[in-house]
């Protein structure tokens, strides 16, 4: 009765508890039926459905850039170009992308999308699935073993046309590739920081020109070495400074154009004078009750990175620096302050050097204490958390996400992955609860990471005709990077921070290599690293390099990993092989050429 009342072919597993797979053998061997072997594969994207999606008009702005783009698409030169769309959030460099990964494909051609993060993947594959339906592969770490390998089998058998992913994505085995998408490029998880280390910006770079394809790099606030590029000629830089509303009508006659949001910097020293010891200032608390009372979305932004804590005064916003670096000063349990880059150390004053107050505060709150304060200060908020401890399983961010698309909540509650790449129209306020965080970190690139972190968050406000507000919190307010972020300004960002990188001899004007040393006996990191730093310099001396320029040795700022102490020590030379080429070192040491962050 089961067997007659299935319409077609069915698989052995999906028989009902009563029967099993030898019953149908034997009817096999008689003839009333057949059973075969099929191949199934694993797919992730299996099950669901994407709704067609006609492409757009463009805008002025974007006609321009897609004339260069499908110009080089066309050209199949022997060297294609890398372009650099500098485009600010919600200017359309998506479908810029799609465009150019359908001129690829329907030249016989395909092409790989690389993503930083996991959470940024299913929106995008939204997109792209649906331009390009039952074409498109997804591959990042969260896939079981088994869908991984099925993918990588049928990207073989050339079953896609196009695959999205994280760093991974880039060894797809595609015989046919005709363009590679870096989308948001300047972001750090780009880089891996374990054996092999590379990073997947400059592999997909390599591997580009090694296929004959175009590179496509594409951000609202490009890395300070990607932009150098372009400014020399290397890459060519196209922009999109127009921001381009979405999710229009289908009976709209062509693109509107949408200001960015306005930014509002909240002093919050001002905030603790006034006797306000909430987390939410006062014009958040308006402006976030306001949100709610109209029936809107808001995104409450908490930048962790980095959380071990820099010592500032919380009358002043005053931060200590190390006096013979300049580097911030790290507070250390016992009340020891120490300068990740030299080692100098210092006690903890009972006073600020430069105001005399003895209010001092290690910085540092969690998510689920702001959804803890959202509760208690926000009877009507239906709060929803987006952080790496929310989300598990492979599905956790786009459950996520669709929730909040769905309305199920309507606040946002998130650390860096909520920052980017996300279109959600109902956001009508973004609030950043703490934007110094990461300012003080003793690292070379801290003041351009929070100025990108910003600026990408404060873009997911406003994005359609609702418009949208920013707050941004802050001990803070003068600080360069914050007041360049507030005004969406990228231009005044990368004419200062490349006046500092170039005054301090720090990339993209020098080649900076990391050495790190892992030991559990600290007197032994002590010994080794400063032996390893002589040598150093006498090697540098024997090729007759004058000026050459070494930091350290000196803890690092994440000092102890997993039981093993950490020394590190960091060096500027344009060929950092040939240096360290006499001067051998134990397994005990990682070489970091060209590191994303020195902590």
């Amino acid at each position: 009765a089961w067997l007659a009342g299935q319409a077609g072919d069915a698989p052995l597993t999906d028989l009902p508890s009563p029967l099993n797979p030898s019953l149908f053998k034997r009817l096999a061997e008689r003839g009333w039926a057949e059973v075969y072997e099929e191949e199934v594969w694993r797919d992730p994207l299996a099950g669901r459905a994407f709704a067609a999606d006609a492409p757009p008009t463009l805008t002025a702005d974007q006609a321009q850039a897609w004339a260069a783009i499908t110009a080089s698409l066309a050209a199949r030169a022997d060297s294609p170009p890398v372009f650099l769309l500098h485009g600010v959030t919600g200017s359309g460099k998506t479908e810029l992308y799609l465009r150019a990964l359908q001129q690829v494909v329907a030249g016989g051609g395909q092409g790989i999308v690389l993503v930083p993060e996991i959470s940024l993947t299913p929106q995008t594959v939204r997109r792209f699935a649906a331009r390009f339906p039952g074409r498109v592969a997804m591959v990042h770490s969260k896939l079981s073993e088994g869908e991984r390998y099925d993918t990588w089998q049928r990207a073989q058998a050339g079953a896609f046309d196009v695959v999205i992913g994280s760093r991974s994505a880039l060894f797809t085995p595609f015989p046919r590739i005709g363009v590679i998408i870096v989308d948001e490029e300047h972001e750090a998880a780009y880089k891996q920081e374990r054996t092999p280390r590379y990073h997947a910006r400059d592999a997909a770079i390599t591997l580009a020109r090694l296929c004959g394809a175009v590179t496509l790099l594409g951000s609202a606030t490009p890395s300070l070495e990607s932009m150098f590029q372009a400014r020399r000629g290397v890459y060519h830089l196209l922009d999109l400074p127009r921001r381009v509303q979405g999710h229009m009508p289908a009976s709209a006659a062509g693109p509107v154009l949408l200001d960015l949001p306005p930014v509002q910097i909240v002093d919050m020293r001002q905030e603790l004078r006034a006797g306000n010891r909430s987390m939410f200032s006062r014009r958040l608390r308006q402006q976030l009750a306001q949100t709610l009372q109209r029936g809107e979305q808001a995104i409450l932004f908490l930048n962790r990175r980095g959380s071990a804590s820099y010592v500032f005064c919380r009358d002043e916003g005053h931060v200590l620096h190390c006096p013979r670096c300049a580097a911030p000063l790290t507070f250390h349990q016992g009340g020891a302050l120490i300068c990740h880059q030299c080692n100098y150390r210092q006690a903890m004053p009972r006073a600020c050097p430069k105001c005399g107050s003895l209010r001092f505060r290690e910085f540092g709150a969690g998510t689920q204490s702001v959804i803890d304060a959202l509760a208690a200060e926000f009877p009507t908020a239906t709060p929803l958390r987006w952080d790496r401890d929310a989300t598990g399983g492979k599905s956790s961010h786009e459950a996520i996400l669709q929730d909040f698309i769905d309305q199920k909540a309507n606040v946002l509650v998130g650390t860096q992955m909520i920052a980017k790449g996300l279109d959600l129209p109902l956001v009508t306020l973004v609030g950043v609860l703490s934007a110094d965080v990461g300012l003080f970190l003793p690292d070379f690139r801290a003041g351009e990471r929070v100025f990108q972190v910003l600026t990408q968050v404060a873009g997911r406000a406003g994005r359609s005709a609702r418009g949208g507000e920013v707050i941004f919190q802050t001990y803070q307010p003068q600080h360069p990077a914050i007041l360049a972020a507030s005004g969406h300004d990228y231009e005044a960002f990368y004419r200062a921070e490349m006046h500092f990188r170039q005054e301090h001899g720090y990339p993209p004007y020098h080649r900076l290599t990391r050495l790190l040393f892992s030991d559990s006996n600290r007197e032994r990191c002590q010994q080794e690293t400063a032996q390893v730093a002589a040598r150093l310099q006498q090697r540098a001396a024997a090729l007759g390099w004058e000026g050459f320029s070494l930091i350290g040795p000196a803890p690092a700022f994440f000092s102890k990993v997993r039981g093993q102490l950490r020394w590190h020590l960091l060096f500027r030379a344009a060929d950092p092989g040939l240096l360290l080429a006499g001067v051998p070192l134990s397994p005990q040491w990682r070489i970091d050429v060209d590191p994303v962050d020195t902590l």
